[in-house]
């Protein structure tokens, strides 16, 4: 059995959905496909919370009627009349729960009022895909994947109860798949014990296929994108980038810590734990080979692995009484980017100082700026690079640091980072 995920890119026109049968077809049945929201949909559903939180409910339901017709506009491309009308039935029970989460929606629970609006996304999607697979003849069934996977209430981030989760994926969706019966399902989301709709944060979707994957011992996951498989950088950012035939789990939760928008760590986990494959393929031509990740692979080598981190923020903390940063000072200082939720992409320290760049986030640095001001001198220098370089070579090092002004570097055997005017 195998997990396919599918992203909003995949499925974000009816043609690209339709381009998605001779893939599902292909896969050694059956087979759980975790199915994103359709394109840009989630950036609307959080138009829509937003207007409802600031009171103009108005303002929200105009915005969902425009979601609705674009979903009923998509459904007619996609299906025949038949089927059509299944599906008009559908997103009506859907965009009627919408209508609900918006009449509902508070300011002061603003991340549980996203969750309820932005939860319908992939259950819409999910819904299309269903009835489309049905139409051409695949033998599958729609589930809700918030009846398989609770959590805490952790709004926007939630965690997931495994124990039960598990129980629930094998009594759930193994009686399906023992069967034979392929299931269409939702990434991204989950519900707390008292049925309450949550996201799992970022990449959830990701992390929803490989859960499933371990809970119910999947031969692989395959996570299908718009690209070739994993390159050794943003292809937007650098040129001539070279594509990754394999890699272990280990170097893409290195690259991730680093910045690079890959694989996020908690999809990595349950699958590392439990030896699984993760295949990362592009859906506009199937027959790629693509990426794969995996324990260990057959060659250790691999080409400068490269991440950039824009917009940043280089911090220098120094004690105002010079006393020296020791154990105490350090305690301290992580207690406090910790407290407000500042995440340190490099941290250095000297005698007196001590060396922060971080995400320049007007909010959270102006407030950290605030609280470190009360006890120790700050400086700053904004609009900083971070450039990181896994495996490095002093030719790659230099080509990419040239004729800029470097601020500091710092070097292990493997990496090198290097932040940069």
């Amino acid at each position: 059995m195998q997990v396919y995920k599918f992203g909003g890119a995949s499925i974000a026109t009816p043609d690209r959905m339709k381009a998605l049968l001779p893939i599902v077809n292909s896969a050694k049945q059956p087979v759980i496909l975790v199915v994103s929201a359709i394109g840009k949909t989630t950036n609307a559903l959080e138009k829509i919370v937003t207007a409802a939180c600031q009171g103009d409910k108005d303002a929200a339901t105009r915005l969902m009627k425009q979601l609705e017709q674009e979903h009923l506009d998509y459904a007619r491309q996609l299906l025949d009349d038949t089927y059509y009308k299944t599906a008009q039935a559908e997103l009506n029970i859907c965009f009627t729960e919408l209508q609900w989460a918006i009449d509902g929606a508070d300011a002061a629970r603003f991340d549980y009022s996203y969750d309820q609006v932005v939860s319908l996304g992939e259950i819409c999607s999910t819904k299309l895909f269903s009835i489309y697979l049905q139409q051409e003849g695949l033998q599958q069934e729609w589930v809700d994947i918030r009846d398989v996977l609770r959590t805490d209430d952790t709004y926007r981030d939630a965690r997931v109860d495994l124990e039960y989760s598990e129980q629930q994926a094998k009594q759930v969706l193994g009686k399906l798949l023992d069967k034979g019966i392929s299931i269409v399902t939702q990434g991204f989301i989950g519900a707390t014990a008292d049925n309450t709709s949550v996201t799992l944060g970022r990449e959830g979707s990701d992390y929803t296929a490989a859960l499933l994957a371990a809970m119910l011992g999947a031969e692989g996951v395959t996570i299908w994108k718009d690209v070739e498989g994993l390159q050794n950088a943003d292809p937007k950012l650098f040129p001539n980038t070279v594509k990754i035939e394999a890699i272990t789990y280990h170097e893409v939760i290195e690259m991730a810590y680093y910045g690079a928008q890959v694989i996020h760590p908690k999809t990595i986990k349950p699958l590392q734990n439990n030896n699984i494959p993760l295949y990362v393929r592009c859906f506009l031509n199937k027959d790629l080979k693509g990426t794969v990740i995996q324990s260990e692979v057959s060659s250790i080598f691999y080409p400068p692995l490269i991440i950039l981190k824009k917009d940043q923020v280089l911090l220098q903390v120094t004690t105002r009484d010079f006393s020296f940063i020791t154990e105490d000072n350090l305690s301290r200082l992580y207690s406090i980017f910790h407290a407000l939720n500042v995440k340190v992409n490099l941290i250095q320290n000297a005698a007196i100082s001590f060396v922060a760049c971080i995400d320049n986030k007007d909010d959270k640095v102006q407030q950290l700026l605030q609280v470190l001001g009360e006890d120790y001198k700050v400086f700053t220098n904004e609009n900083v690079s971070l450039l990181t370089i896994r495996h490095f070579t002093p030719e790659v090092l230099f080509d990419l640091t040239k004729s800029r002004h470097i601020l500091l570097e710092q070097k292990t055997r493997q990496t090198v980072q290097v932040i940069m005017k």
